[in-house]
């Protein structure tokens, strides 16, 4: 279903439809009860129906449902309707209504008129007790209904297995046929050069076109299941092939105590996968880590726009070229994008191709030292992150050119196309620019460390050590 991201669309429409209605149903539940507990039909002799008529409980029964879709969202419950366990569901639930809830009181209902202070907190815990009930009986029932339309194969999710050995099709065997079966559709098996297939009857897909492959068959998640005992390089260079797919890339868990020591376990049916493609933060995390790129970059782009018009007459005037460089780079799962600078080095400056910098490299402006050693050429870089191509912290992104050799000393390099590239990193810094391909691995050591640790106090952490690296004018 993944590959049809209208049916995606419509699962978490469903979702936000059922929190909207469920949420409503729960503040006109909350507010009855209110009615009774302020007393209102005893000190004003106002029925429950001209209290719930009046033009504030009207608006709060609006407007609030439709402001807590946005803690709903911030939890990251909608970020994948069709993965989530009941407890997981559970567990969200429970967070939100309580974040929820919190809010509502604090902000509305402190100065509520009550008989007795003590009934405060009564009030408290029927606000949270009707939000989260309401919320969660009507998520549970849409997610049964899912989960049943996924049992009796209504729903199902397009597989590719990279593998066609015996041990592969046992793997895919036990996707489809496990007593828990959420709904799996094997398509077909790649064959992975090397191995030997096995003699049974099997579809063998050719994936000359990784990319059309994965469009064509409508792919929702590809399984990697290399004979066992394949070397981490191997299943490295495999999952550098299906990355830029787009879609969720797993593996069974064996030896590849490399891989299993930074890459969170998931679960298909019962069955535990590595997932190569989503490092180890929750959904909440990634939401939090979205607002704050957002809020900061935008916060960085208007206050800082004086430097940013100080600087752009410093280059024009001070170099021939234009003001802004830009330069395809590859990001998230692979995908290029372009970054921004402001131009630094000469406008031939890579006339004979792709280079490498350092300090004394003569191709840098009088000016662009200067930028360089203060990271101000990187500034209009939160441009890239408020449109999304890019984090405030994630590792730096490369050109395909110096990827493919780094790949080719470092196979495990790929793992960090797991997240958007940052504008800092940890890799930036502790180690700072690289002049060469070997340095270039050096500083991906710090990246991977950062991946299997990626939480938004890291990212502050990093910011302000940035920050320091910056004032300090140590940027090269």
């Amino acid at each position: 279903m993944r590959g049809n991201q209208i049916s995606i669309m419509i699962q978490r429409m469903r979702y936000v439809a059922t929190d909207l209605v469920t949420t409503a149903l729960a503040i006109f539940a909350f507010n009855i009860f209110r009615y009774f507990l302020m007393e209102m039909h005893e000190r004003g002799g106002l029925l429950l129906g001209e209290f719930l008529a009046q033009s504030t409980i009207i608006a709060e029964q609006i407007l609030l449902p439709v402001g807590l879709l946005g803690i709903y969202w911030w939890s990251g419950y909608y970020n994948s309707p069709f993965s989530r366990s009941r407890v997981e569901e559970f567990q969200s639930t429970m967070i939100s209504s309580v974040v929820s809830a919190a809010l509502i009181y604090f902000s509305l209902l402190i100065n509520d008129p009550l008989p007795a202070r003590t009934q405060s907190y009564e009030l408290l815990i029927v606000l949270w007790g009707c939000l989260f009930l309401f919320t969660y009986v009507g998520r549970l029932i849409l997610t049964t209904s899912s989960i049943r339309h996924l049992r009796e194969r209504d729903w199902f999710f397009n597989t590719i297995i990279v593998g066609d050995s015996d041990h592969a099709l046992s793997t895919a065997s036990r996707l489809e046929n496990l007593p828990t079966n959420l709904g799996y559709n094997i398509v077909g098996h790649v064959h992975i050069k090397g191995e030997q297939s096995a003699s049974a009857t099997f579809t063998v897909l050719d994936d000359g076109q990784v990319d059309r492959l994965a469009r064509t068959h409508n792919i929702d998640q590809i399984v990697l299941v290399p004979v066992p005992g394949t070397s981490e390089e191997k299943v490295m260079q495999l999952l550098f092939k299906y990355f830029s797919t787009g879609v969720p890339v797993r593996m069974a868990p064996t030896s590849l105590a490399f891989l299993t020591s930074h890459i969170r376990l998931g679960d298909i049916i019962s069955e535990p996968m590595i997932d190569l493609t989503a490092p180890a933060m929750n959904e909440l995390q990634r939401n939090t880590k979205r607002i704050m790129d957002v809020l900061l970059s935008a916060a960085a782009l208007l206050l800082l726009s004086p430097l940013y018009l100080a600087l752009a007459i410093l280059v024009k005037t001070t170099s021939k070229g234009p003001v802004i460089y830009r330069q395809e780079r590859v990001g998230y799962r692979q995908k290029p994008f372009r970054i921004l600078k402001f131009r630094s080095m000469r406008v031939d400056a890579e006339a004979n191709g792709p280079q490498l910098s350092d300090e004394t490299d003569p191709r840098i402006t009088p000016l662009g030292k200067v930028m360089r050693k203060y990271r101000l050429d990187e500034l209009p870089q939160f441009w890239n992150v408020l449109k999304g191509d890019m984090s405030l912290v994630g590792p730096r992104p490369e050109r395909a050119y110096f990827i493919e050799q780094i790949v080719r000393e470092a196979p495990y390099y790929t793992l960090i196309h797991q997240v958007k590239p940052g504008i800092t990193s940890w890799g930036m810094v502790k180690f700072g620019y690289a002049r060469s391909v070997a340095e270039m691995v050096e500083r991906t050591r710090y990246d991977l460390i950062y991946l299997s640790n990626m939480s938004v106090g890291v990212d502050i952490k990093i910011l302000l050590h940035t920050i320091k690296t910056v004032l300090m004018g140590r940027g090269l």
